[in-house]
C-alpha cells in the first residue's frame, strides 16, 4: 500500500518521503491499535517523525479511506499490464492489517 492519496488534507500535512511512508505502513502492520504506546512505537520506526506526526498521518489516511469507500473520490482506471499483480496483493495485505478505530 502506498499512501499517495492527493486529498487536500494530505497536501496540508507535513511532507513525507516515500521511505517514511513505507516505514509507516510496515509499522502499522506490526503495531495494531491494541499495542501499548502505539504511536511512540511507530514513530521510532519512521525516520524523523514524532508520535504526534505519525498519529496525524494515520488520521489523514483514515479520512482518505473513508472518502474512497463512500465514493467521494473517483477510483483510478488501472490498466492491466499482464504482470503478476503483486502490487495490488501487497496493498490488500497491508489494508487487512490496518485496524480502523
Amino acid at each position: 500500500m502506498t499512501s499517495n492519496f492527493n486529498s487536500s488534507s494530505r497536501n496540508s500535512a507535513s511532507s513525507w518521503t516515500q521511505r517514511q511512508n513505507d516505514q509507516f505502513e510496515e509499522a502499522l502492520a506490526k503495531y495494531d491499535r491494541d499495542t501499548p504506546d502505539r504511536w511512540h512505537n511507530i514513530a521510532r520506526v519512521v525516520d524523523g517523525k514524532s508520535a504526534e506526526e505519525v498519529k496525524r498521518h494515520f488520521e489523514l489516511l483514515v479520512k482518505d479511506i473513508m472518502k474512497i469507500e463512500s465514493d467521494q473520490v473517483p477510483l483510478p482506471n488501472y490498466r492491466t499490464t499482464g504482470g503478476n499483480g503483486r502490487g495490488f496483493e501487497n496493498e490488500q495485505r497491508l489494508f487487512r492489517n490496518i485496524r480502523l478505530q
